[in-house]
C-alpha cells in the first residue's frame, strides 16, 4: 500500500465537518489523513437548518446516535414541508416524506383518487386525507416509521429541522475523536502548478500542503473560484430570488413537524421551528422588492418574539460548470446555490461527499475518467433540483404581482437530462415522474392536484367511483386513528434540567396497524 494520500479541506460550517466526518470513518488512519482549516473571524451561512429524510441514512452511516444527535443540535422532527398560498392565495397543502394510499394492480393510488374526483363521487376525500404524514402532521403528531410492509406504518418516512451551527459543532467532536486535524486559520493564497493546487497559505504564513484539496469555503469558492477561476452558471432567470432576511424568534404555539413555506409577494418566507427557537427567513427578488421591503414583510409576519436583529444574505442561483477539477473539489455551496424551498442544500452536500467517496483517488492516483464521473453526476442532480423548484413557481395560477407574472410566462428551462425538451407547462409532469429529485414521485402525486393541474387523463382503475371513494373514506378513519395513536410532537422533547439542552424521550414503537382489505390476488382501492 502506498503513502496515504493528504486531504485538505478549506472551510468549516455544514459542507466541511459533513466531509471531513466522512472521510474520517471511511478513510483516516489507513487510506488518508485529513486537515481542515477554518477561522472562526469568518461567519458561515448557518440558515439551512431544515433537511430530506436522507439525512437520516447520512447519520446512520456515520454511527451516530440520533437521541444523542437530536439532544445536542436542538433537533426536531419533520414530515414533510407545508406550502401557504402558492397555487392561489389561500392554498395550503404539504409534500410529505410518505405515501398517499398504496399502488392497486400496479396503478398509482393518486390515478384511482383523480379519477374519482373528476367522477364528482360522493363524499370523496382529499387526497392529503389519504397520507398518514400528513394527516399526522397536521395533528402535530409524530412517531417513528415501522419496517413492517403490511403496516400502514411503514408508508412515510421522516427527516430532521436542526441548528447547523450545532450540527457542524457535533461533526467536528465526531471528526476530531477520528484522527481529524482542525487549524485554526484564514486562507490568504493558494500555491498551484501544472498538475493543480500544491498548497494554500495561510494569513500568518502558515503553508498546508496537500495531495486532494476539497472547497467548503462557501459563496467565497476560495479554490474553485479564486485559483482555479471555473465558470459558474447563472440560473436567476428561472429562479430570481437572490436575497433573503432571516431572524431566529422565541417559540410559540404547536411544536409543528414540518417547515413551512408561505408564498409573498416577490417571493416566499420560510418557519422551521426547534426545540429552542424559530428559524424564520424572506427569500425574494430584488428586481421586484426592495430589501427594506422585504424585511418589513418578514418582521410583520413572525409568529413569535425575534431574538436578534435579521440579517441579510445575498446569493446568485447556479451551480460551477465544473465540481472536480484536477486535485480540487467542490462541495456545498462553494460548488452551487439552489434556494432552500425543498430543504434541498444539505442533500446535494451528502451527494457530492457519496459520489467523492466512490471514486476517491487511493494512493493520490486521479483519474480524468473518475473527475469526468463526478462532474456529470453532479451537474444533473443539480439541474433536476433546479427543475423541480422552478416547477414550484410555473405551475402557480397567481397573477397578483409583477414577481408571480414573471414566474407563469418565463422560458423554462431544458429538462434536465434531456436536451431537446423544455418543461412542459401544462402539467410538468417529466420533472418528477422520472424520480429526478427526493421523493420526487411523491411530490408528483401532491402538486398535482395542489397546484390545481391534475393528471391530465386519470386512469380508468376498473372500480366504480362510489368504491373508491367509500374506501378512500375507511383508509382516512384508520389514518386518523394511527394519528391519534402518535406522540404529540412538543412532548416528544423537554429540558434537561440544569444543562441547558434538551433531550429527546423514549418514543414507544407501536403494534403495526395492517392495511386491511389488502390481498395478493386482487387488492381493494382502499387507502
Amino acid at each position: 500500500m502506498g503513502a496515504r494520500i493528504q486531504v485538505v479541506i478549506v472551510g468549516g460550517g455544514t459542507a466541511g465537518w459533513m466531509t471531513a466526518a466522512t472521510l474520517a470513518m471511511s478513510f483516516a488512519g489507513r487510506l488518508a489523513d485529513v486537515t481542515l482549516i477554518e477561522s472562526e473571524e469568518i461567519g458561515t451561512v448557518g440558515v439551512g437548518e431544515a433537511t430530506v429524510p436522507h439525512i437520516r441514512f447520512f447519520n446512520q452511516r456515520l454511527g451516530i446516535d440520533e437521541a444523542d444527535f437530536i439532544r445536542r443540535t436542538n433537533a426536531t422532527f419533520k414530515l414533510g414541508i407545508e406550502f401557504r398560498d402558492w397555487g392561489r392565495i389561500g392554498d395550503s397543502y404539504i409534500h410529505p416524506f410518505g405515501d398517499f394510499g398504496h399502488d392497486i394492480d400496479g396503478l398509482p393510488f393518486h390515478q384511482y383518487w383523480a379519477h374519482a374526483s373528476r367522477g364528482g363521487a360522493d363524499g370523496l376525500p382529499t387526497l392529503e386525507d389519504c397520507s398518514l404524514p400528513i394527516v399526522a402532521a397536521r395533528d402535530n403528531r409524530f412517531t417513528p416509521p415501522l419496517e413492517d410492509p403490511r403496516s400502514i406504518r411503514s408508508t412515510y418516512s421522516y427527516a430532521y429541522q436542526f441548528d447547523a451551527t450545532l450540527y457542524a459543532a457535533y461533526l467536528r467532536d465526531y471528526a476530531e475523536a477520528r484522527g481529524v486535524l482542525r487549524i485554526e486559520g484564514r486562507v490568504d493564497a493558494v500555491e498551484q502548478s501544472a498538475g493543480g493546487i500544491d498548497a494554500v497559505r495561510l494569513a500568518d504564513g502558515r503553508r498546508i500542503a496537500g495531495d486532494l484539496f476539497i472547497d467548503c469555503s462557501g459563496f467565497r469558492a476560495l479554490l474553485i473560484d479564486g485559483a482555479l477561476k471555473v465558470k459558474y452558471e447563472d440560473w436567476s432567470h428561472w429562479l430570481p430570488c437572490d436575497a433573503a432576511w432571516a431572524v431566529p424568534t422565541a417559540n410559540t404555539g404547536a411544536l409543528t413537524p414540518y417547515t413551512r413555506a408561505t408564498a409573498c409577494e416577490a417571493g416566499w418566507q420560510w418557519r422551521i421551528p426547534l426545540q429552542h427557537r424559530t428559524g424564520n427567513g424572506h427569500v425574494f427578488s430584488t428586481r421586484f422588492a426592495d430589501p427594506e421591503t422585504a424585511r418589513a414583510v418578514l418582521m410583520d409576519n413572525l409568529e413569535g418574539e425575534a431574538l436578534a436583529e435579521p440579517r441579510m444574505l445575498r446569493f446568485r442561483t447556479g451551480r460551477r460548470d465544473l465540481q472536480w477539477v484536477g486535485n480540487c473539489v467542490a462541495i456545498g455551496l462553494s460548488a452551487g446555490f439552489l434556494e432552500p424551498l425543498e430543504s434541498t442544500s444539505i442533500h446535494l452536500i451528502q451527494l457530492a461527499i457519496g459520489k467523492l467517496i466512490e471514486l476517491f483517488p487511493s494512493g493520490g492516483v486521479f483519474d480524468p475518467a473518475d473527475e469526468a464521473e463526478f462532474n456529470r453526476a453532479m451537474a444533473l442532480e443539480y439541474d433536476r433540483v433546479r427543475d423541480f423548484l422552478v416547477l414550484h413557481y410555473c405551475a402557480t395560477e397567481r397573477d397578483d404581482t409583477p414577481f408571480w407574472r414573471y414566474m407563469r410566462t418565463m422560458t423554462l428551462p431544458l429538462v434536465a437530462d434531456r436536451e431537446d425538451r423544455r418543461i412542459p407547462r401544462a402539467g410538468h409532469r417529466r420533472i418528477l415522474s422520472r424520480g429526478h429529485v427526493p421523493a420526487g414521485e411523491l411530490a408528483c402525486r401532491l402538486l398535482r392536484p395542489a397546484h390545481h393541474a391534475g393528471p391530465r387523463e386519470p386512469a380508468d382503475s376498473g372500480y366504480a367511483d362510489g368504491d373508491v371513494a367509500r374506501s378512500c373514506r375507511q383508509g382516512r378513519r384508520r389514518l386518523c386513528e394511527c394519528s391519534q395513536s402518535d406522540a404529540p410532537a412538543r412532548r416528544l422533547y423537554r429540558a434537561d434540567q440544569g444543562r441547558g439542552m434538551s433531550r429527546i424521550v423514549a418514543i414507544p414503537r407501536r403494534e403495526p396497524v395492517r392495511l386491511d382489505g389488502r390481498s395478493r390476488a386482487r387488492a381493494s382501492p382502499a387507502s
